[in-house]
Parts: C-alpha cells; sequence; structure tokens
C-alpha cells in the first residue's frame, strides 16, 4: 500500500503510523526527501540512509505515532529529520450530557476535536442537542464503553448527574486505552469514588492517573467557564503545557524600565 493510503487509512480509523522525512540534508548524509514508515505492529517502509539513523527515527516515531505528534532531530553534521505521527483527531468522550458536559463538547468541537456522547437518558444524548456529535451513545454507566473502541488519542470527561454514576462511568472509563480521564466534582465526592475502586481491585497506580477534580483552577463557577477549566487541562496534557502563568515577573518589567531610562532609543535585548 502506498505511504499516502496508510496515512490517510490511519486518520480514518486504522492503525496509527508514523512519518520520518529528511527535511534539511548535507552534502555526504543522507538524500533530501528521504522518509521511513513506521507502523504500529514495528514494520516499517523505506529508509533515511543508513540503519543508525533508521534506528533513531523508529526510537522517536514510536511515541509520536499513538497521539498523532510530531518531533525533529538533527545530527551533527547538520541533517534535520521530522518524524510525524498519524491516527485520528483528538476525540472528546464526554460522559454525561447535562449543563457542563453540552458546554464541555460545544467547545471541545470548536477546538477541533471529534465528540462521542454517553448518557442514559435520550432526552439528553440525541441528535438535536448534539447534532455534531460522531457518536452518540445511550447506555447505562457501567456499560457504555461496550459501544465504544478509544484509542490512545481520547480524552474521557466524566460528569453524570450524580455521584453513583459517576462512580460506575469512571470504573468503566478506567477499562479504556482512553490518554486522558477526568472527573468533575468535589475531593470529598472523589476521594469517596476512588476508595471503592481500591476496594473493587483497581490499582493505586491506575486511580492515580485519574485527573480528579478535572480542570484547571481559574476560578470557574458557570457551565461554560468550567468547559474552558476542563478544556484547558486537557490541551495542557495533549500538547504537554504545565498550566502556569505564561505573564512575566516583575523582573523583565524592571529591566525593560531600566533601559529604557538609560538610553531611550536602545533596542539592547532584555
Amino acid at each position: 500500500m502506498p505511504i499516502g493510503s496508510e496515512i490517510v487509512e490511519a486518520y480514518d480509523g486504522g492503525q496509527p503510523v508514523s512519518l520520518a522525512t529528511v527535511v534539511h540534508a548535507k552534502d555526504g548524509g543522507p538524500a533530501l526527501g528521504a522518509k521511513l514508515l513506521l507502523r504500529s505492529d514495528g514494520s516499517i517502509t523505506g529508509t533515511l540512509g543508513n540503519t543508525e539513523l533508521d534506528a533513531q527515527a523508529t526510537e522517536i516515531a514510536q511515541k509520536v505515532a499513538d497521539v498523532g505528534s510530531n518531533e525533529s532531530f538533527s545530527l551533527a553534521n547538520g541533517t534535520e529529520i521530522f518524524v510525524e505521527g498519524f491516527t485520528t483527531p483528538p476525540t472528546l468522550v464526554m460522559v454525561g450530557g447535562g449543563h457542563v458536559g453540552k458546554a464541555t463538547a460545544d467547545l471541545a468541537y470548536s477546538l477541533g476535536y471529534r465528540v462521542y456522547l454517553v448518557d442514559d437518558r435520550p432526552e439528553f444524548c440525541n441528535e438535536e442537542r448534539f447534532p455534531y456529535a460522531e457518536e452518540r451513545v445511550v447506555a447505562t454507566y457501567d456499560k457504555w464503553t461496550d459501544h465504544l473502541d478509544l484509542n490512545v488519542n481520547s480524552f474521557v470527561v466524566v460528569a453524570t448527574r450524580g455521584h453513583r454514576y459517576d462512580d460506575m462511568a469512571l470504573e468503566s472509563a478506567l477499562r479504556t486505552r482512553a490518554r486522558y480521564i477526568g472527573v468533575l466534582g468535589s475531593r470529598r465526592k472523589t476521594i469517596m469514588i476512588f476508595r471503592r475502586l481500591l476496594q473493587q481491585g483497581v490499582s493505586l497506580e491506575r486511580i492515580k492517573e485519574v485527573y480528579a477534580p478535572i480542570g484547571l483552577n481559574i476560578g470557574a463557577l458557570e457551565p461554560e467557564e468550567l468547559a474552558v477549566s476542563i478544556m484547558s487541562e486537557i490541551i495542557m496534557v495533549r500538547r504537554g503545557g504545565d498550566g502556569g502563568q505564561m505573564q512575566m515577573g516583575d523582573w523583565y518589567i524592571d529591566r525593560a524600565a531600566e533601559i529604557a531610562e538609560r538610553a531611550p532609543d536602545s533596542t539592547v535585548e532584555v
């Protein structure tokens, strides 16, 4: 199968692949444009020019395939390799179609995420309420994962109408390969859920992977504000951010003021 066809198939739900390409070449090095395709079963097509370089690219390719990210690396001679993973678009699985679920799903869709909706009430999980959803699953919260096949590039948000349902929904979510699983609610409620799951035999390591209470601390109260908090955390996890403020500290501003006072026309870097 041609490389392009395999990439399209991965994007459409097939097995993830990664493509390494020589994007900058030097004399005596790999040929510009040389490509190596890595599949999830470990098989490859093509070469970047030598076994050592192929192995280095393959190691990175294995990291980026499942999440559709990319990395580049350079050799001492200036050769540059770009490695890009191809998989389905990031998918938000919204478990609970209430006010917060609706706001979060709406925002995720506007950000380019595929959206799956899960609720045990048809009136909260239908085409009219979520016309953009690719999947709408009406099922009990302990069985919803039987209806969806989630890959690593999936982000699950549990926000049902009550503690008992959150409990079941989370337990089901933990059986998936989702990259991110978060639960809306207070610390008290979260601790109660965690205690029961531990008693049910869920490992402590798996529990610690859950994002709960969900979201970044921005003081959100309204459903739309909570949606921003939740999606901000998901973007942080997906892109590798740290969730901190980007504002410069006072030192930088004071330094700029000193330079401006000393040399008004200076273009010296802070």
